[in-house]
């Protein structure tokens, strides 16, 4: 196999041309003379003379025939690539399909050095590292995080300049960290910015981005085809919005408000103080009370009504009600138990598996176009979309939020359809826990009390830097974070036979933001996944003991931040680090709580394996497979037969009104009272 870390070359300073010197000038990629672009090919032999003197590795290029890339140069280079909008949508898929079919690591490099200096620099990122992560030569290779290609979609543009005269006068070993400030999108007469810790965290944008990159909605079917796709799409989104509902109760503020009517002002305002670097242009902001309206883009083909999303929106809901989608030609498709949650998912979101795209339309996406574009909606202004319009930014804006708790809303319908779970499913004879607590991993910490606070961090920006200095330049930011701790059961096996078993661990809040006690039903919509592994249990009493850093759900701060040119060291100590990148941000694993001990119920259960399993073995300590809640295992079945978020994804009956009610006739679940408290100190990352 051809040696495929040299198409690292092609994955750092995306603005910079290909033949510029790479690895802080030790590495240079030597590009035919047809490859350069028409600029540079007329002194093409000026230009080698002037980057091959320091140079320590030199990557040839084979000369192969060029491509043919004039469907993604319809995309202007300089401008913005977003995967809401159905054409970016379907260049991206071509070019993924165009990456995917060269014969061989060498032609995928030919290919990626022509193509990179003349597309859209995001277009180009995204599909070679999607094409990277789906080819069999390829796949073991670590794609930097969009963090170092792109830190200005994450971070105050007011420290660029400040890196670059720290990078330019300063040698590096005398450098120093520049810190990025919190709260500078808002003051405090701002409600809404009390959550912008949540929003604005760069790890959880980071995350948002990846998912999607893993889950791309157009290209080859083997790329966009994965086991029970439509449903990660839902889950992954649901879990986001409890997720922020609880730290919204944890500041005092109110479950989001769905965005139920498009015609109404929108009075959340927001003004993101983010540029792109490829044309520095400022991501348009949007004032309180912003009416929405049609749009009419015909540049960026995207032209759609209020009306068209209302009428998309019924047809989901009225066959929903009907318990059947229409596919084309009429025929039904049955929205039953096992898959229709992931049939719906692909026809909210929608991907190219939506089963009618024609008529029930573009549901998800075009609302997500609808706000980008409201502040210029007929591109009178030559401005671009806001926050909105891309993964990696989306979340930092209220309005993300009030959109997908709509479409949340839409697939708790189908839901609700759905009956309750019965004793069968939801109990496992024989066995019983009889105690569940968490403690701090530190002596003498009390039970059942965990500790949030904020952390200041460091980052590396130099590689995002296009044209800046060699060498690093660090970040410092402030983040929320938790005192790690562990979670310990005590399960008696009654059976007389060794079981295994799934244990899901669930959080949730006891009240709201005014104190009042939650209803059964809300609670269940507000549970947030903590953890969930397998189990084998031994005749008679066990002790289960598991680390809050082992989460099915996240991955540690290492894997989010840790610079892509470290992880591809090929050493043993960087081997844990061979990682795919998706999962939440192991940082917000816990809710903020409060600084007075904010009360959640911690749910534990474990059910039965045989009603598990999908007949397929992996260990969840190596590579992709640790943060499989969201994301699934590699070119793997998704490793739970159970629907996601069980056993709270389905309505509960009436008569069971607390969460006690819900556990006292199964004894393989436990629910026990913990606090989680906020303290409002900044702690240096060591």
């Amino acid at each position: 196999m051809a040696d495929n870390t040299k198409l690292l070359a092609l994955l750092q300073r995306p603005a910079e041309p290909t033949f510029f010197p790479k690895d802080g000038g030790k590495t240079l990629v030597d590009l035919p003379d047809n490859y350069l672009t028409e600029r540079y090919r007329p002194i093409g032999q000026s230009l080698t003379t002037r980057f091959t003197s320091e140079a320590d590795k030199r990557i040839p290029v084979r000369a192969l025939p060029t491509p043919d890339l004039a469907f993604a140069e319809e995309l202007p280079r300089r401008g913005g690539f977003s995967l809401f909008i159905p054409k970016h949508r379907q260049i991206a898929g071509d070019l993924i399909n165009l990456f995917l079919t060269q014969p061989s690591v060498d032609a995928l490099m030919s290919a990626g050095s022509y193509a990179r200096d003349r597309l859209n620099p995001i277009l180009f990122q995204y599909a070679m590292a999607v094409a990277i992560q789906h080819r069999e030569d390829t796949k073991n290779l670590n794609i930097p995080s969009f963090l170092e290609l792109f830190p200005d979609s994450f971070v105050d543009p007011s420290i660029f300049p400040k890196l670059r005269e720290e990078g330019a006068v300063v040698e590096q070993r005398d450098r120093i960290t520049v810190d990025i400030q919190m709260n500078y999108t808002a003051s405090d007469r701002e409600e809404e910015q009390r959550m912008a810790y949540f929003r604005e965290d760069i790890g959880v944008n980071l995350h948002h981005w990846h998912w999607h990159l893993v889950y791309p909605g157009e290209g080859p079917d083997s790329v966009v085809n994965k086991d029970r796709r439509g449903e990660l799409f839902y889950y992954m989104h649901q879990q986001l919005i409890a997720r922020y509902n609880v730290d919204r109760f944890c500041n005092r503020l109110a479950r989001v408000r769905p965005l139920t009517n498009l015609r109404e002002p929108m009075p959340e305002g927001y003004f993101p103080k983010i540029v792109r670097s490829l044309n520095n242009r400022a991501f348009p902001a949007r004032p309180q009370n912003h009416i929405l309206r049609d749009l009419n883009r015909i540049e960026d083909d995207v032209v759609l009504s209020i009306s068209d999303l209302e009428r998309w929106g019924s047809r989901i809901a009225e066959s929903i009600d009907g318990g059947y989608v229409v596919a084309p030609g009429g025929n039904r498709v049955p929205l039953d138990e096992q898959t229709g949650i992931d049939v719906l998912g692909n026809i909210m979101e929608p991907s190219a598996l939506s089963v009618n795209s024609q008529f029930y339309g573009n549901y998800h996406g075009h609302m997500h176009n609808l706000i980008s574009f409201s502040h210029d909606p007929e591109n009178r202004f030559l401005e671009g979309y806001g926050v909105v319009g891309e993964f990696q930014t989306a979340m930092r804006d209220p309005a993300f939020y009030r959109l997908h708790a709509q479409v949340d809303n839409m697939f708790h319908r189908y839901k609700r359809t759905l009956q309750p779970y019965n004793a069968n499913q939801l109990g496992y004879n024989g066995v019983e826990i009889q105690s569940l607590g968490v403690q701090l991993n530190r002596a003498n910490a009390p039970a059942n009390v965990l500790l949030t606070y904020w952390q200041r961090s460091q980052v590396d920006l130099s590689t995002g830097l296009d044209f800046g200095p060699q060498g690093n330049v660090f970040a410092s930011f402030t983040h929320l974070q938790h005192a790690p701790f562990t979670y310990r059961l005590t399960v008696n096996n009654t059976s007389g036979a060794a079981r295994r078993g799934t244990c899901r661990i669930f959080i949730a809040p006891k009240v709201d933001e005014r104190n009042t006690a939650l209803t059964m039903d809300e609670q269940r919509l507000l549970m947030v996944e903590l953890d969930k592994f397998r189990v084998n249990l031994t005749p008679g009493a066990n002790n289960l003991v598991r680390r809050s850093e082992q989460s099915s759900v996240t991955i540690p701060y290492e894997r989010t931040f840790r610079s892509v040119a470290l992880s591809n060291l090929n050493i043993p100590e960087t081997e844990a680090f061979r990682f795919c990148n998706c999962g939440w941000p192991h940082h917000l694993l816990v809710p903020k709580g409060s600084a007075d001990g904010m009360q959640f119920d911690l749910f534990a259960m474990i059910s039965n394996y045989a009603d598990d399993t999908v007949n397929q073995e992996f260990d969840e300590n190596i590579n992709c497979n640790d943060s499989h809640s969201f994301c699934g295992l590699r070119d793997q079945l998704y490793p739970d037969r159970r629907h996601m978020g069980f056993p709270f994804d389905r309505r509960i009956p009436t008569a069971v009104r607390s969460l006690a009610d819900f556990t006292r006739p199964n004894t393989n679940m436990r629910a026990v009272q913990v606090q989680v408290r906020f303290t409002n100190t900044v702690i240096a990352r060591t």
